[in-house]
């Protein structure tokens, strides 16, 4: 089992947020909730008629909205002029072999109203700040388009 260094903070910086889930059931019939409450969702496998998400969509959901938001922050940062970004997040469950899963993504960003190279810029500097950006960066297949 991986567990974080004991002098983390010296390493990351300050914990400035930690999010806590408890899970049961896995993809098959599972349930996660989260330690304050605002998060209780079923789980079920990818493609299931059943009721509940899966650990892709709501991969895809976390790392869209941290990248809108690291566009904001680099926006801010180069005093440029965003609204109405909007980010289209695939998140590909692969599977090869019988049990070699991996993932891979796609963000398909667009920035309406901004230029060309000025849209370019922002989802560069948002790779580079974007938290899951960075945890993704070299693990996996990500393409980021500009749409």
């Amino acid at each position: 089992m991986t567990q974080l260094k004991a002098n983390a903070t010296e390493d990351f910086g300050k914990v400035i947020y930690t999010a806590k889930t408890h899970t049961i059931g896995g993809r098959e019939n599972g349930v996660s909730r989260s330690s304050d409450g605002r998060l209780d969702v079923k789980i079920s496998p990818p493609g299931s008629s059943r009721i509940g998400t899966n650990p892709e969509q709501l991969f895809a959901a976390g790392w869209s909205a941290c990248f809108e938001s690291a566009i904001g922050l680099a926006a801010r940062k180069r005093k440029v002029t965003v609204s109405d970004v909007a980010i289209d997040a695939e998140v590909h469950l692969h599977l090869a072999g019988s049990d070699n899963y991996s993932l891979s993504a796609r963000l398909n960003v667009g920035l309406p109203g901004v230029g060309r190279d000025v849209a370019e810029q922002l989802v560069k500097d948002a790779e580079q700040l974007c938290p899951y950006s960075k945890a993704t960066r070299g693990n996996i297949d990500v393409a980021i388009n500009l749409v």
